[in-house]
């Protein structure tokens, strides 16, 4: 009961977050800067994350997958799709703002908001491709469980290492480098003042979020993946309760997203 009470929690957080987070953008003129249409996307990846909550949680309560094969293949597809999705999300922003940083002179040209829905649209495809074979390989064989039923234990292990790093190691490699660059840049210039403090502190502010999102997702998904890690090399130590808390704290990445957008963003804020 106590495992469901919280994957409710989650769910109802995370779509109520992200709900408010896209109708802010959409709605006020001034939030559709090239950053923000970043922060949409992550919302809506986010928000259809959430969608699958539901059949996760009664799986988890009844021990069974009560919602046949059409459906394990559909709730696993569009979890794996908005899992790269979201984490793909980062990436860009982490990018987006080394951009702004390190070459502002550059950054007229690639941060405009026609350039944002393409990038978005090519982590779409990007993530509908690595996540291609969740949905060909998912099945209920023994209606027990909803799980990808993979031809031998390689092709498991294979896709566990695969996951791992395009999902995780990767894109934290590229947040991490991105934000050590900025660190730097921000250094040397820390010289500069006078009337481009305001300016300076508004987009440290900015910096401050992101950094603050993408470090909560290391926070939030590491255990999920060394859960999959053990699981592989360790079948069967690992019960239900560690893998089910792994879950619901890859889940909450998504709902608190949002929260941190209202908390520290100040665009945000007023706009509410």
């Amino acid at each position: 009961v106590v495992i469901q009470c919280i994957y409710a929690l989650v769910c109802l957080l995370g779509l109520l977050g992200n709900s408010l987070v896209i109708f802010v953008i959409l709605r006020y003129a001034k939030m559709k800067t090239a950053t923000n249409i970043y922060l949409l996307n992550l919302a809506i990846a986010d928000e259809l994350f959430m969608l699958s909550i539901p059949f996760v949680a009664t799986s988890a309560a009844l021990h069974h997958w009560p919602f046949g094969r059409a459906l394990c293949r559909t709730v696993l597809g569009v979890d794996g799709l908005n899992m790269f999705t979201s984490v793909f999300c980062l990436t860009v922003l982490s990018l987006d703002r080394y951009i702004a940083v390190v070459h502002p002179l550059r950054a007229a040209t690639y941060r405009r908001p026609r350039v944002a829905k393409m990038v978005n649209g090519g982590v779409w495809l990007l993530s509908l491709l690595v996540a291609s074979p969740i949905p060909i390989f998912a099945g209920t064989a023994t209606t027990l469980a909803c799980n990808l039923l993979w031809p031998s234990p390689a092709w498991s292990a294979a896709f566990v290492v695969y996951t791992t790093l395009l999902g995780f190691l990767l894109p934290v490699l590229a947040m991490g480098l991105c934000y050590l660059l900025i660190v730097g840049k921000m250094r040397a210039v820390a010289q500069r003042v006078g009337w481009q403090q305001r300016r300076r502190s508004e987009g440290k502010l900015t910096r401050l979020v992101l950094m603050v999102v993408a470090m909560l997702f290391v926070v939030c998904w590491m255990p999920f993946y060394v859960v999959q890690l053990v699981n592989l090399l360790l079948p069967g130590r690992l019960d239900a309760t560690v893998n089910n808390a792994s879950l619901i704290l890859s889940y909450s990445n998504s709902c608190a997203n949002p929260i941190l957008y209202g908390f520290l963003s100040e665009n945000f804020r007023h706009s509410l």
